[in-house]
């Protein structure tokens, strides 16, 4: 419609200025066209009847004059008058439309009888014969013709050039635009196949019309162009902050709206039991991660506000700038009742999703009530982000596990919105996956993104894995990317990570005074040697195993008996599901037995601190230690062990890591271990312990230098940066893809080897 339109209008337009321009010409042609007919018409009446008039003039027979003219003008519809002229130039005779004002005209000339006269009523052509009986002049004789019906006639006949000249041009727009379209699939099809073939390859150009080669090879550069255009991510190295992100969006996304969705918020307001109101940041990786890049970026962050005094701190759009010193962008709070929480929250989401995709052999839950409760919340998130949206194509980060079905949600009613999701935990392989009774949703609400990243290329593979055995799809293995339907999904490993340099460091003391004030605190000697370990009681983080491995070093290293310490931070979570509450009671079972087993004079190897520390808290903590355990039984990514790389501003420290968190993909200079192997770990931790100062300083300087450099604003900016080359490509591709019957994508190549069809 919109191609026929484009030849319609134009052509119309064309054709209907061409009538306009030439009216005048016509005009004129009709009106002497016209005007000789009725001077023939003048001619024939005079010939049939002038020797009957001039023998009715001779005889002076006045009567049947009158009776004669009177039968003309009836016969004729065109005759407006007949009038009958003394050859002194006197009007004799006239019938009764003569015109009152009009006496008896000129005499014209003998080869030119025809005159014009302008009366009031219009124009009328006057015609004076000369007539004669037996030879003498008798007189003339005028016909009278009204000329105004060539204007009427004109009128008339001007609509119908134009008419016909309007459906000509309809028939020949619609008929150009027919073969047109016929000649623009075959040609889109052409241009659709050399661009998809790859960018490389002179087979491919070897099967090229002629027509279109040159096109395709200008794409096949322009996208080139796109996908290697040299970027700040791509540098040796980038001082990656705020400054940079927001310099990033300003350039490759101008004018872009940020969205974030998550359920976790970034500031939690209680209120307490004395009537005040505290301020809480929640000790969660997503906010840890995201919090710094919204300050950088602005935008809104929508999430569920479960803060006892959430409600009082909101206005009436439940919008609340944050951070409250210095606001930088705007918090929307979600309401959830108690029912959609514990079905969406605590069922689905914890005891369904996050056991299916951590290896930490606690089965998974799946109840219908629970899914029900996920999808409703899942649209009550998306309903809440289309409003708050403002343009037609934000740039949406959506965040995590609790929110599977959103990017399909929100795809459908902002279809140009460039959605970024984001999945922190694990992705387990297409077996373990199957074990879902809705994972074709979970698939197809995912494929809804724009781009879809994992902490590590391993999880992307299972991903590609599931979606592969489980959904109808083309996947190009190659470049990652899954075309379901309509839509096309970019899956990516993007190493999540913390601010550079953290903002709970700049309050720190130096780490001498962190050492003696944690020391005096829990009651240690100087010359004790500390272990940290700060996480959730949650049974993915290996908190038990941990204290076993502490329990296998004392066993197998009795020296370090009263001279090393394990302190644990663990925040309660999730506390009404069995499996957390097991877990802490675990925890606090075995540590209990291992003290009672070698602790002595006031000395206990492990001390347990169950409740939620603040980030500076933690920072301390982290200056103050020896080491750092984190012993996660499967992970994400472990954003602790980061958070500890961060806080050794001093260079010194070890880490033990386990191989199961995405973190040990990237901080290869840390102890790594299996945390399953307790005596490995126990062993590990001895040699942490006994590690030479120069080897502790050059392994956490490379550290240090990985997470400086692949900080949180790296994250995102490599994500914002796929982001922004896909607006780009779509822009590009958009111009041909609207003509063609089916989408164009890039990278979709139907023969390709590596594509499959689930």
């Amino acid at each position: 419609m919109r191609m026929a339109l484009r030849f319609i209008l134009p052509l119309l337009v064309v054709l209907v200025g061409l009538a306009w321009g030439i009216m005048p010409l016509v005009d004129h042609r009709i009106e002497r066209w016209l005007r000789a007919d009725v001077e023939t018409r003048s001619q024939l009446v005079f010939f049939s009847v002038q020797d009957t008039i001039a023998a009715l003039a001779m005889s002076k027979a006045d009567d049947k004059i009158d009776a004669l003219f009177k039968r003309i003008a009836a016969q004729d519809g065109e005759l407006l008058a007949l009038g009958l002229c003394t050859p002194a130039g006197q009007l004799s005779h006239r019938s009764a439309a003569w015109p009152q004002s009009l006496g008896c005209p000129a005499s014209p000339e003998p080869d030119r009888p025809f005159s014009l006269e302008h009366l009031t009523d219009g124009p009328v052509l006057a015609a004076s014969f000369p007539l004669a009986a037996n030879g003498a002049a008798s007189g003339r004789l005028v016909i009278l013709h009204d000329l105004g019906f060539i204007e009427r006639r004109s009128t008339r006949l001007k609509g119908y050039l134009v008419g016909f000249l309007g459906a000509l041009g309809i028939v020949v727009a619609g008929l150009t635009a027919l073969i047109a379209r016929l000649t623009l699939r075959s040609w889109v099809r052409a241009v659709r196949k050399g661009v998809s073939a790859g960018i490389e390859g002179a087979a491919a150009d070897k099967t090229l019309h002629p027509d279109v080669g040159p096109l395709v090879e200008e794409m096949r550069k322009l996208l080139r162009d796109v996908d290697t255009a040299p970027v700040p991510a791509d540098a040796i190295r980038v001082d990656w902050g705020p400054d940079t992100l927001r310099s990033l969006l300003h350039t490759e996304l101008p004018d872009a709206e940020v969205l974030v969705v998550s359920n976790r918020e970034p500031y939690v307001h209680n209120l307490e039991d004395d009537g005040t109101i505290t301020l809480q940041r929640p000790a969660s990786g997503v906010v840890t991660a995201l919090e710094p890049v919204m300050r950088a970026c602005g935008g809104t962050w929508i999430a569920h506000g479960n803060g006892s005094a959430d409600h009082l701190m909101v206005d009436e759009q439940d919008h609340l700038q944050v951070p409250p010193d210095d606001p930088a962008y705007s918090l929307r709070r979600i309401w959830l009742s108690n029912e959609e929480y514990d079905g969406y929250y605590y069922g689905f989401a914890n005891e369904g999703i996050w056991p299916l995709c951590h290896i930490a052999f606690v089965r998974p839950i799946f109840r219908v009530t629970d899914w029900e409760q996920y999808v409703a919340v899942n649209q009550k998130f998306a309903d809440a982000l289309v409003a708050e949206a403002r343009t037609p194509n934000p740039v949406i980060l959506v965040q995590d596990y609790h929110f599977a079905l959103l990017p399909k949600l929100v795809r459908e009613r902002l279809p140009e919105a460039t959605i970024i999701t984001f999945w922190h935990i694990p992705w387990p392989n297409a077996e373990v996956f199957s074990i879902c009774p809705w994972k074709e949703e979970i698939l197809a609400g995912l494929l809804g993104s724009s781009i879809l990243g994992f902490h590590t290329q391993l999880h992307c593979l299972n991903f590609l894995e599931s979606v592969d055995r489980f959904l109808e799809c083309h996947i190009d293995r190659e470049h990652s990317i899954v075309r379901a339907g309509e839509g096309t999904t970019l899956v990516r490993p993007y190493p999540i990570s913390i601010e550079w340099p953290p903002a709970a460091l700049a309050a720190q003391a130096p780490v001498t005074e962190c050492q003696e004030s944690v020391r005096r605190r829990f009651g240690l000697l100087p010359s004790t040697r500390l272990a940290v370990g700060v996480e959730r009681f949650d049974y993915t983080k290996g908190i038990a195993d941990r204290f076993r491995a502490a329990e296998s070093l004392l066993a197998t290293h009795p020296e370090w008996l009263g001279k090393f310490t394990l302190l644990q931070i663990a925040a309660p979570t999730r506390s009404r599901l069995p499996a957390y509450r097991d877990t802490e009671i675990e925890a606090k079972a075995v540590a209990k037995e291992i003290n009672e087993r070698f602790g002595r004079d006031g000395w206990m190897p492990i001390i347990l601190v169950p409740r939620h520390h603040e980030p500076e808290e933690v920072f301390t903590l982290f200056r103050a230690a020896d080491l750092c355990l984190v012993s996660s039984l499967h992970d994400g990514m472990n954003l602790v062990a980061k958070e500890f790389v961060a806080a050794r501003d001093d260079e010194d420290g070890v880490l033990v890591l386990s191989t199961f968190a995405g973190a040990s993909r990237e901080l290869q200079e840390a102890l790594i271990v299996n945390p399953y192997d307790v005596h490995a770990m126990g062993e590990a931790i001895h040699t942490a312990l006994t590690m030479p100062q120069e080897q502790r300083r050059e392994r956490m300087r490379l550290m240090r230098d990985m997470v400086a450099e692949h900080n949180v604003h790296f994250w995102a900016g490599k994500m914002l940066l796929d982001a922004a080359r896909m607006r780009k490509r779509r822009h590009i591709e958009r111009p041909i893809g609207d003509e063609a019957s089916e989408p164009v994508t890039l990278k979709d190549n139907e023969n390709d080897a590596d594509s499959h069809s689930g």
